[in-house]
């Protein structure tokens, strides 16, 4: 405890009257100019790599594997409803769902996994299954996107203008995605809408502010903040006053720049559909943003199920194979992996019966996933479901398998140590040796 105040030092009052503002808004991106807790030291990752940035698509609330990536029209009527007749893709032998013609026409550029399994019918638990790669315990654990935060964010030489784990557009909710972390490793939920005429990022745009009057009240601050412009730069006031200025930095310079969409060509983002989905996650993997998540929500289908994906596929399929497509030809797809999935799948019968009236409800025993890039071997088939798509009938993936193949194509060890303030030996994922569920790391589709 410091008992004097040293000259040009500053007294926690002085500091709070100062830097509060700016840190705030830093905190608000996770920038290291932010107030945060420490950095923690991080081991370091793999030399080799296959693997950048990820585009975690999250199906919130769980999608039907039977009406997307695992149909089964010989099921009957009971089980694929009106869905009945999937189509052939541009990949012999593999059929896919009859409402995402545009990704029939992509499926040499992803592999479908279709023996996903838990068990576990709890949108909480399964949430935090899927993006762990374990089951709860006294500790809570960083989900995927804050581990890469971790292991390819700040502490690993990440300079970007944003943070390096942004949500789209909500956070997910369900658990804390930092865990033990901390809050130097929280995504940056971005709120808004990107395809408004003006997307409103949070602390980056303000609604009905024009760009015009946020310059003028910066203007007006500094002309009012004299206690700033008579501290004196010192190691210890530095950080403070940088903070500030990196704020402004977000709010008129590059940052603003990455999330301008009117920056597209019009065709462009017509082919992606004017909706929240995939063109601003492809422009952050263009400014080096290591984990981008779309969080998707409208899959949680107990009732009117079929309604709701005469409505949600088509829009999925639009912008999903547009992402794909576009990364491809632009040379990001080898270098992003794009990760489609929810916490569970529905229940391949049909609830046909009050109150449900044709939903599908929780379904944790089998699902599927979708991977594309980054290493990942497109046009390719993982596991296999049963006749009816309720168990696993060939090769079970666990969330701990996809979660360390996406690791190891990154180049982050899997059965690496994570830190933690309990001063304890924590792993990235659960060991196999302490009864961990594994089938081992998806080797067959990966290109290392």
């Amino acid at each position: 405890m410091r008992a004097v105040n040293q000259p040009n030092d500053l007294t926690r009052r002085e500091v709070l009257m100062r830097g509060v503002a700016g840190a705030a808004g830093m905190a608000l991106l996770g920038t290291p100019g932010a107030l945060a807790l420490p950095a923690q030291s991080a081991p370091a990752t793999r030399a080799a790599s296959r693997a950048g940035s990820v585009i975690q698509i999250w199906m919130w609330g769980g999608p039907a594997h039977l009406d997307t990536f695992d149909p089964k029209p010989e099921a009957g009527g009971d089980y694929c409803g009106p869905l009945n007749k999937p189509i052939d893709t541009n990949v012999d032998g593999l059929r896919i769902g009859q409402l995402l013609p545009l990704l029939a026409k992509q499926a040499d550029k992803y592999a479908v996994i279709r023996s996903m399994t838990h068990g576990v019918n709890a949108h909480e638990t399964a949430s935090y299954l899927v993006q762990t790669g374990r089951q709860p315990d006294r500790l809570v654990y960083p989900g995927v996107g804050a581990v890469i935060s971790l292991f390819k964010g700040y502490d690993h030489g990440y300079r970007g203008a944003v943070a390096p784990y942004i949500v789209l557009t909500e956070a997910q909710g369900r658990f804390s995605e930092v865990g033990f972390l901390g809050q130097r490793y929280k995504p940056f939920a971005t709120g808004g809408d990107p395809n408004a005429q003006r997307f409103a990022v949070e602390g980056i745009i303000a609604q009905g502010i024009t760009e015009l009057r946020q310059r003028s009240r910066r203007e007006l601050l500094e002309s009012l903040e004299t206690f700033a412009r008579a501290t004196p730069k010192t190691p210890r006031t530095e950080p403070f006053q940088r903070s500030a200025q990196d704020d402004y930095d977000l709010m008129f310079g590059e940052a603003r720049k990455i999330f301008d969409l009117s920056a597209e060509k019009k065709e462009l983002r017509d082919r992606y559909g004017r909706n929240t989905f995939g063109l601003m996650a492809r422009r952050l993997v263009e400014h080096g943003v290591p984990y981008i998540t779309i969080n998707y929500k409208g899959w949680d289908t107990h009732k009117q199920h079929f309604q709701t994906m005469n409505r949600k596929l088509p829009e999925m399929d639009q912008g999903m194979a547009a992402l794909l497509e576009d990364l491809s030809s632009r040379g990001l797809l080898d270098r992003t992996i794009v990760w489609w999935g929810g916490e569970f799948g529905r229940t391949p019968r049909v609830q046909w019966e009050p109150p449900w009236n044709g939903g599908r409800g929780h379904h944790g025993a089998c699902f599927s996933a979708v991977v594309a890039g980054g290493g990942f071997k497109g046009g390719t088939v993982v596991g296999q479901s049963d006749e009816h798509g309720m168990n696993v009938a060939d090769r079970p993936v666990s969330p701990r398998d996809l979660i360390a193949s996406i690791y190891t194509l990154l180049g982050i060890d899997p059965e690496g140590v994570l830190p933690n303030p309990r001063g304890i030996e924590t792993r990235l994922l659960p060991p196999v040796e302490e009864g961990a569920e594994s089938g081992g790391l998806l080797r067959e589709i990966m290109a290392v």
